[in-house]
């Protein structure tokens, strides 16, 4: 692996190049970005995927859903549809993509959700409606230069920070560690929930973050129940009997070391993996009578495709491991001041 890394090294050189430069250009202003009059947080990541985006992105929504009028704006990856679309009740993983269906579906009653790859036309169409947004959250936008966020959430994978890592295509880094600086907060996701301060310190030493910038570290906390559409289940009841595991995630091992046990027949996908009618049909032959559990965001896909009383998905969310009343606040501080300004405007 290291000799690859080394063979790969000169075009990641290039990449970085290519990368650092358009970066000085939208900084000078050579290249155009849109600032909106309402406040705007941008998730996102210095690496390819695995971060944890969605559990981050649905923690936002629980925050301020409640005293916001909410829009989540994706690109709507793996989708089959252009454009702009606005989630409706005709709206599923194929015309969204999996990861805003499922905000659209757990949320649906109190946030609006839209998918557009040109994230400025998609700002520009949820500020039409009716009532207008008070705060939106671009999901997976940390790259998107065109818009100029309010606030940028930057998340990196304990056991994978950004500050150990390379630029593509040696490494998985979409560009230069700088790209950092941009954050208003960084949190490393997916620690162990014990992890100690000592560690903590250590790692916030690694990524050097800027000043004024804050670190917090989050963990993911799996549901005590698994859901299928007519059913509910305790956790430890499926975990405890013969199943198929199913996962078309990154870094799905996390899923499988919660749930896996000997003799479970596991199946592995590509990341936002669009099943087949021969996947499916062989899902279904290998489960027979036994459960097939997959994760939430794979459950939108395969949900309407295999036996309901058979396909169950296990729900996770973003806890921190400390700080989530400092993190809490920032986030509600920023919104809060923004909005503050744009009515004065």
């Amino acid at each position: 692996m290291k000799k690859l890394r080394l063979l790969l090294l000169p075009f990641s050189v290039l990449y970085g190049l290519v990368t650092a430069v358009r970066n000085v250009f939208y900084n000078k202003g050579l290249f155009s970005s849109v600032r909106f009059n309402v406040p705007v947080i941008a998730v996102g990541n210095l690496s390819t995927g695995g971060t944890g985006k969605t559990p981050q992105t649905e923690y936002l929504i629980r925050l301020l859903s409640p005293l916001y009028n909410v829009a989540v704006l994706s690109r709507g990856y793996g989708r089959k549809t252009n454009g702009y679309v606005l989630a409706n009740e005709n709206a599923n993983a194929h015309t969204l993509g999996d990861e805003p269906f499922q905000f659209y579906t757990k949320f649906k009653q109190h946030i609006n959700v839209a998918v557009d790859a040109n994230r400025v036309e998609g700002i520009n169409n949820l500020l039409k409606l009716s009532p207008v947004p008070d705060v939106i959250i671009l999901d997976d936008a940390y790259q998107h230069r065109k818009v100029q966020a309010g606030f940028y959430i930057l998340l990196t994978a304990y056991g994978d920070i950004y500050a150990d890592d390379f630029i593509l295509p040696a490494g998985n880094l979409r560009e230069s560690r700088v790209g950092a600086k941009r954050a208003g907060v960084i949190v490393v996701t997916k620690c162990p929930p014990n992890i100690s301060a000592e560690e903590q310190g250590d790692i916030k030493k690694r990524l050097n973050p800027a000043s004024g910038q804050k670190v917090f570290f989050s963990c993911i906390a799996y549901d005590d129940l698994v859901y299928s559409q007519s059913t509910i289940k305790n956790a430890a009841e499926i975990k405890a009997q013969p199943k198929v595991l199913v996962a078309g995630i990154a870094k799905p091992e996390p899923f499988y070391k919660h749930l896996q046990q000997e003799g479970d027949v596991v199946k592995t996908y590509p990341d936002h993996h669009d099943f087949t009618e021969t996947e499916i049909k062989e899902l279904i032959q290998l489960s027979e009578t036994k459960p097939i559990v997959t994760t939430e965001k794979d459950y939108m896909r395969l949900n309407g495709r295999v036996p309901q009383d058979r396909l169950f998905y296990l729900p996770i969310k973003s806890r921190f491991v400390n700080g989530s009343d400092d993190f809490d606040k920032t986030i509600l501080n920023y919104v809060e001041r923004s909005t503050r300004n744009s009515r004065l405007h």
